[in-house]
């Protein structure tokens, strides 16, 4: 059920996405009177699902989810429609317009992406607000894993600035560290400050692990829930105890009880608690799991979140930063790809994406992604490469600058090689995404 949750999130988000995308293109045309003859969802190789003829245009749904598309009268595109293009010009196809009505149809898509994620960050952020964790909040300091540990960064340090500026989001720290390929990192240890120096190759290492909770906070362990057949909860433990040790020795934290009770499965142990005015010892049977099914308090029971609230015309704003950050992260990111030691092996295809989705149904944390995504989708999209719309903007600038237009047989050769680094791409990123679910 949980993997179903994940692929309808992942293939309504899509949709939406294509839709937007193929509707700037659609409008843009219509606004220089330029023929569009099919407007589909997916594509329809062979066959469609769906399709009804509207005017002169075709509106469709095909089998094959790999995005969508318009076909614009007059223009070489993936469907190498070559025939239609050996017939003289018409006044209403695409290549009898202006070059500079050309590059806003093909520059259509692109922008109602990044107006469509600007309008959903305006509607979150007048609707909900924003909620974070601050920095300077993680009172009880950090925990981290191997790959932190590896990096010189301990269980407990507070993090101070990265790279000397300080990070007012906690949450947004191993980003910082990634996206701007931190040097240095300043915490405090045992009341004294420390300059942290992130070794070489960390970043490649970070990135081919994927693991975007290297750092996270440190929190007490008071007991919150308990699993259904948990033994702590048989044993006598209650909502509200705080534990603070293992037989005899005192565990303050739940990261330390964690990395702890793996030693004791299949044993009888004595769970130190403070309950009330009280300390006792409850004794537990670790089970062969070494988990005794205890879920601890969430952050909200120990830190002060700091809230920001929004009208509909201070999220207007709020949203636009939003989108620009969003624009300019996802450009770091591509650009780690090139820059750090086998980073290409992090690309990922459809798996990848639709494992960002979470496995229940959160309408928010839905918006969020879509709005993520539909930033994604422009951004590739306007890489020069032939067959996307970035390869097509190249061209009209080539065509503007030296006043003369690349042949027909060079736009149809370059799309086709276009569509064979796609489909490449494709198959790399996709088979990435096969090769990990066999390690």
């Amino acid at each position: 059920m949980e993997i179903l949750i994940k692929i309808v999130q992942l293939l309504l988000s899509l949709s939406i996405l294509v839709i937007f995308h193929e509707l700037g293109h659609f409008i843009t045309a219509k606004m220089f009177k330029t023929r569009v003859e099919k407007f589909y969802l997916f594509f329809n190789p062979w066959f469609s699902l769906f399709k009804i003829k509207k005017g002169e245009t075709e509106y469709g749904i095909g089998w094959l989810p790999l995005g969508g598309y318009v076909k614009i009268a007059g223009m070489i595109d993936e469907s190498m429609d070559m025939e239609q293009m050996k017939q003289p010009p018409q006044p209403w196809e695409f290549r009898s317009k202006p070059a500079w009505q050309r590059l806003i149809i093909m520059l259509g898509g692109v922008t109602v992406n990044i107006l469509l994620a600007i309008a959903i960050y305006i509607v979150m952020l007048s609707a909900i607000g924003e909620q974070y964790l601050p920095t300077t909040s993680v009172k009880y300091g950090i925990t981290v894993d191997s790959v932190a540990y590896r990096m010189g960064l301990r269980n407990g340090d507070k993090i101070i600035s990265i790279d000397h500026k300080p990070v007012e989001d906690f949450a947004s720290i191993p980003k910082v560290i990634l996206l701007e390929e931190a040097k240095n990192i300043q915490i405090i240890r045992e009341g004294k400050p420390v300059d942290i120096h992130i070794p070489n190759g960390s970043i490649s290492e970070l990135i081919s692990k994927k693991t975007p909770e290297f750092i996270s906070f440190r929190i007490p362990f008071e007991v919150g829930d308990f699993t259904k057949t948990s033994p702590a909860k048989k044993a006598g433990l209650k909502v509200n105890d705080r534990i603070i040790g293992i037989n005899d020795t005192l565990l303050s934290y739940f990261d330390q009880f964690r990395a702890t009770i793996g030693q004791f499965k299949d044993k009888e142990i004595q769970v130190m608690v403070i309950r009330g005015k009280d300390t006792l010892k409850i004794p537990v049977a670790v089970p062969r799991e070494g988990l005794i099914g205890v879920y601890p308090k969430g952050p909200a029971n120990y830190f002060s979140l700091k809230e920001k609230q929004y009208n509909l015309i201070t999220a207007i704003p709020a949203g636009f930063i939003k989108a620009y950050d969003g624009v300019g992260n996802y450009l770091k990111s591509i650009k780690l790809i090139f820059s750090q030691e086998k980073a290409y092996e992090s690309v990922g295809g459809f798996i990848s994406i639709g494992n960002i989705f979470p496995s229940t149904w959160d309408w928010q944390a839905f918006w969020s992604l879509t709005a993520f995504l539909s930033i994604m989708l422009a951004v590739l999209n306007v890489l020069p490469i032939p067959a996307l719309d970035g390869g097509h903007v190249m061209f009209l600038f080539y065509e503007i600058i030296f006043r003369r237009k690349p042949s027909d047989k060079f736009m149809e050769y370059s799309q086709y090689v276009g569509l064979a680094i796609l489909f490449g791409l494709l198959i790399f990123a996709n088979g990435n995404d096969i090769i990990k679910l066999f390690r």
